[in-house]
């Protein structure tokens, strides 16, 4: 597909070495256009960026290095939009530091759409994956967008859940857009692009560098009204996009946990520093006035109380303390534990605990 003269201009400034969204932007209010600040003197442009990379931005590209993105253009599924473009997500522009330029592949009609972002733990419990999924399929399913960064854990159960509703989702990724990260995710890349949508900030071809995780959480929260926090430690970088998501005037949820698991500190941390506390969808789309109309309410499913699980509770547990408190021998609970695991109603956790999940 051959580059538009405005096009091919955003995406040379964009791969000057050194230049940044920063540099660029001051460019930009200076000359007034992509086209004018490439057609800019060395002694001009060093008024406003370092002398290095005036003498970069004068000299610009060979135009044979925009090859690889005119031939990744030719996907129909594949756009690249500049801050410029009317079809640019408009929650962005009011954040402190928009992307000059998005790559998204799949529909592009999401971008503006009303979308609640959904994160938490990489290492994420039975119970959270189990949640994340529950929950956005539920807002999905009201018709909001489900926004997240496509990660292990709660990222790819929020994923799941908001690709089944109407709403669909949304994953913000920290590469460009011809790799998929983590390659465990493909199938579920390949989902998002043909009924969501995959953007991106980074160029093609870069790499998983762990500087660019923590940058792409401000564009999964300026996309949002509000976030989502399943679960997540004290460390995790969840609550990095919650942080972002209050300094840019979005609401924050977080749903409460065992006050044993490590999972659920930082989930209880925030509800500390004024996150909503949330038990059900409904307490988020009430919160962000929300119709919840679409959302269909689930069929009363009698849940067979097993007299195991009244030695249980939620809190994951071992087997020692399971055959003290029912008096059944390691044997007999064994067989118990593997039928309640395969019927859906425990999870079997690391270090040979379980968990009760209804």
């Amino acid at each position: 597909m051959a580059l538009d003269a405005s096009l091919a201009s955003w995406l040379t400034l964009s791969q000057i070495s050194g230049l940044g969204n920063e540099g660029l932007r001051r460019l930009l209010q200076a000359f007034g256009s992509p086209e004018a600040v490439l057609q800019a003197s060395t002694s001009s442009l060093a008024q406003y960026v370092k002398p290095a990379v005036a003498r970069a931005v004068a000299n610009g590209l060979d135009e044979s290095t925009l090859a690889p993105v005119s031939a990744w253009l030719d996907n129909p599924l594949n756009r690249i939009l500049s801050i410029a473009d009317t079809e640019y997500p408009q929650s962005l522009l009011n954040t402190a530091d928009p992307p000059l330029l998005l790559y998204v592949k799949g529909r592009l009609d999401l971008l503006n759409a009303s979308a609640l972002a959904v994160v938490g733990s990489r290492n994420a419990t039975a119970q959270g994956l189990r949640n994340a999924e529950a929950f956005a399929k539920s807002v999905s399913d009201a018709g909001l967008c489900v926004v997240s960064g496509m990660a292990h854990g709660i990222d790819a159960a929020a994923h799941l859940g908001g690709l089944q509703g109407a709403g669909s989702s949304i994953a913000v990724v920290g590469t460009g857009l011809d790799k998929v990260y983590p390659a465990a995710n493909r199938e579920l890349a390949h989902r998002l692009a043909q009924t969501g949508a995959i953007i991106s900030e980074f160029p093609l071809g870069t790499p998983p560098l762990p500087a660019n995780f923590p940058r792409r959480n401000r564009i999964i929260s300026g996309l949002s009204l509000g976030c989502l926090v399943v679960e997540a430690s004290l460390q995790s970088g969840s609550l990095i996009t919650a942080r972002m998501a209050l300094e840019q005037g979005r609401d924050v949820f977080a749903i409460p946990g065992s006050i044993h698991s490590p999972q659920s500190k930082g989930c209880h941390a925030l509800i500390k520093q004024g996150a909503k506390l949330v038990e059900c969808a409904q307490d988020i789309l009430e919160e962000l006035g929300h119709s919840s109309v679409g959302i269909t309410a689930s069929a009363s499913i009698a849940v067979p109380e097993h007299p195991l699980f009244a030695y249980m509770g939620f809190d994951p547990l071992n087997v020692e303390s399971l055959t003290q408190r029912s008096g059944l021998t390691i044997g007999e609970l064994s067989a118990i534990l593997l039928q309640l695991e395969l019927d859906g109603h425990i999870a079997s956790l690391p270090g040979g605990l379980y968990q009760r999940l209804t």
